[in-house]
């Protein structure tokens, strides 16, 4: 059974809940969790799992869950994930805290994509299913809102060091999200008739002395600026230190930050800064693709005219055999997380820029190494799918850096072109080994299209 996993989709925002509530550890396990799971079962509206996994991984069913609780226990700790096998993409965890430390039962839910939350009635269905379970459960805070803007926001230190958020967690209105509880702590902090007077799409006090807040009816138009002013309204109401003016203004520039941008690459790197985009946090998505919109790379210079490359130096035979070595280290270093270096082709140079590049490989690496070891085997590397795709030729040297690669009229230099790429993250996409290959394909085609007339 293959469950869906939220990374399995392509990049976008997602619902984020976070609950800890507290349950009565007096009480038979099961029968404490059976109304956790009728209410999930109840209203989780087009995402409820199909799939749960403690040890071993199953079809989900209660005695399933159970058994799943059961198998992974780890002293005073138990937890399973609950997934889906189809869209939308679910990721849940439930961590159980058992007798003699403080019983909590801690809840995290990821929906992806966030958009399946654009209609009123699921929203409503997931506001009930939290109600329910905070009204059972009672909570100092929760909290369910898109990633992307969480983080933004600062969730879930807001600021402050990790050791004092730990301490003290959220004590404080740091933010109002989509949807929210305060605890009883929270609530008398801020006052419960202040609480309750909060201008908001639902203000409702459950039972236990939790207050539930919703600011909007769906979760999804969270960054329209209407859904942003109602969140603006009920945080200075709940804040009155705050300015109604300067937290819209911050929300809306969250709005603008996570605005969708077109990306503008050009081509030859388009396969590369996809990539590049879709592996940075989503909160930081549209900014990094503004960014590569604009940059545009050097022009490749690691090359001369091939009458005016010096000959080749030394013992031909032993030299190639060398720059095999090389290239061979480099399949080492990558095979596992780079499978198709083994072909040695133009799409594994553009995979091997991916890598480093996710890696961060120049600042991860000592430096000696990388001069050593990783800087020949890299160039070989380039240099053999330049011979072997484009019909090149090697002409060694006794110096690296002055080895080249004649492909018709030019002789490219892939040693320089290898260590100016791994001074640094940014010189990996100023650099890339995907460019200089297809400006060295692209000159030869064009020599070629002249020769031909």
């Amino acid at each position: 059974m293959k469950r869906l996993s939220v990374h399995d989709l392509k990049p976008e925002d997602s619902l984020l809940l976070t609950f800890d509530g507290a349950y009565d550890s007096r009480a038979e396990l099961e029968s404490e969790l059976e109304p956790f799971l009728e209410v999930l079962e109840k209203y989780a509206d087009g995402w409820m799992p199909d799939v749960v996994e403690g040890k071993r991984r199953r079809k989900y069913v209660r005695p399933a869950l159970w058994m799943a609780l059961e198998e992974s226990r780890d002293g005073n700790i138990t937890s399973v994930g609950l997934y889906r096998t189809k869209w939308p993409a679910l990721d849940m965890s439930l961590w159980l805290r058992l007798p003699p430390r403080p019983p909590t039962l801690d809840i995290t839910i990821k929906v992806k994509p966030l958009s399946f939350f654009s209609e009123e009635q699921r929203c409503l269905h997931f506001v009930e299913m939290v109600r329910a379970w905070a009204a059972r459960y009672p909570v100092p805070h929760a909290v369910a809102h898109s990633i992307a803007d969480s983080e933004l926001a600062g969730d879930p230190d807001f600021g402050r060091e990790q050791k004092v958020w730990h301490r003290d967690g959220f004590d404080k209105i740091y933010e109002v999200f989509w949807l929210n509880v305060f605890g009883p702590k929270l609530v008398e902090a801020v006052g419960r008739e202040r609480m309750l007077s909060t201008p908001a799409h639902r203000v409702e006090e459950l039972p236990n002395g939790c207050v539930l807040l919703v600011t909007w009816p769906t979760a999804a138009d969270f960054a329209r600026d209407e859904a942003r002013q109602a969140q603006a309204r009920a945080h200075v109401h709940l804040r009155p230190d705050l300015d109604y003016d300067t937290v819209l203004r911050t929300l809306r520039e969250r709005s603008a930050t996570l605005a969708p941008v077109e990306p503008r690459f050009p081509p030859d790197l388009a396969p590369l800064l996809s990539r590049v985009v879709d592996d940075v946090a989503i909160h930081e998505r549209q900014l990094t693709l503004s960014g590569l919109n604009a940059w545009r790379p050097p022009e490749p210079e690691e090359w001369l005219p091939a009458d005016a490359a010096p000959l080749s130096n030394v013992d031909e035979e032993r030299a190639l055999a060398q720059y095999s070595l090389h290239a061979e280290h480099l399949v080492v270093i990558l095979h596992t997380e780079v499978p198709s270096v083994f072909k040695a082709t133009p799409e594994s140079l553009t995979d091997a820029d991916f890598y480093f590049w996710h890696e961060d490989y120049p600042k991860t690496r000592l430096r000696e190494v990388l001069d050593e070891h990783v800087v020949p085997a890299v160039g070989a590397y380039l240099g053999q799918v330049l011979v072997h795709h484009l019909g090149g030729q090697w002409i060694p040297r006794g110096k690296l850096l002055e080895t080249g690669v004649r492909v018709g009229n030019r002789v490219w230099l892939p040693f320089v072109r290898a260590h100016r790429y791994l001074n640094s993250r940014q010189s990996l996409l100023d650099y890339s080994l995907t460019q200089l290959y297809r400006e060295a394909e692209r000159h030869l085609a064009s020599v070629k299209r002249q020769d031909a007339r």
